[in-house]
């Protein structure tokens, strides 16, 4: 297995699930990008750190380990890191399946009572549903499917795409084979 893995996609891809089986089968340190990329506020995901400290952060995190897996994006904030990924893992779920698994971390996060019409959230769950629905068609000027491809074609180093709603042990029978092979 690579010592220096990126696992990107859409929100609710996956992404995390994915990265975390394959830190915890391999020994790999495992970093998720929400949380360099979010300043702590409550409720969470509201401001956004600023790009050079974000990016000191997770460097920091990164030296302190020898074999390390980052789960989330990185396009153009974490570029200075292109060059120490051994493998980038993208993946590709369908929209329906993607907004399903985000409605039910909503509730699991927040409680239904908070993401409900009147509710505290409702509105920023409201707005986040949105977002996250016009990955597949939106443009570069977001975090979509159109600024993740462009992003991959960039990428000196290999690259894997699992596409589908696949569960993790498939998934990481996928990535494990690749790197055998």
């Amino acid at each position: 297995m690579p010592d220096r893995i990126h696992v990107f996609g859409a929100s609710g891809g996956g992404t995390t699930s994915l990265a975390a089986a394959l830190a915890a089968r391999h020994g790999h340190r495992h970093l998720d990008t929400d949380d360099f990329y979010w300043l702590p506020t409550d409720p969470p995901y509201q401001c956004p750190r600023p790009r050079d400290a974000r990016l000191a952060q997770l460097r920091s995190a990164l030296a302190g380990s020898a074999s390390w897996i980052v789960s989330g994006s990185l396009c153009r904030w974490g570029d200075p890191l292109i060059p120490e990924f051994e493998l980038v893992v993208f993946l590709v779920v369908p929209t329906d399946v993607r907004l399903a698994r985000l409605r039910a971390r909503e509730v699991q996060r927040y409680g239904r009572e908070a993401i409900a019409p009147g509710g505290k959230l409702h509105q920023t769950h409201v707005e986040f549903l949105d977002w996250a629905g016009r990955y597949d068609g939106g443009g570069l000027e977001m975090r979509s499917r159109a600024l993740h491809e462009a992003w991959l074609a960039t990428l000196p180093g290999a690259v894997l795409r699992l596409e589908g709603d696949r569960p993790i042990a498939e998934q990481l029978a996928q990535v494990e084979a690749s790197v055998d092979a």
